[in-house]
């Protein structure tokens, strides 16, 4: 149950901070209840997270697969356009995690 709990507290932060952006300062009532009631999802289900998975490895798939989906979603929604630099960051970021989770022995809790 932790890697669904993970899976949907990232998905609830995702929409959380998009809708922030497109809540523009607040002004905007729907997007602003998105965001509050997605950062209170994402912090809870992230609390269930931290009773069986150890903190590191939890923030790490968090910050890393929140990140990238963040983008992604930026991309298609709002139009960002990373350029190269930011790209090979996002790749950093992705094999960080994947040699987290396929070689740390931080992930036998």
């Amino acid at each position: 149950m932790p890697w669904l709990y993970l899976i949907l507290a990232i998905c609830a932060e995702v929409v959380a901070t998009n809708a922030l952006k497109a809540s523009e300062t607040f002004s905007r009532p729907v997007p602003t209840l998105m965001t509050v009631v997605g950062y209170g999802l994402a912090f809870y289900l992230l609390s269930l997270v931290f009773k069986t998975m150890p903190v590191g490895v939890a923030y790490a798939v968090w910050a890393g697969l929140g990140m990238v989906l963040t983008l992604l979603v930026a991309m298609f929604v709002f139009g960002e356009r990373p350029d190269a630099p930011a790209m090979l960051g996002v790749a950093l970021i992705i094999a960080g995690v994947v040699v987290l989770q396929g070689f740390s022995n931080m992930n036998a809790h």
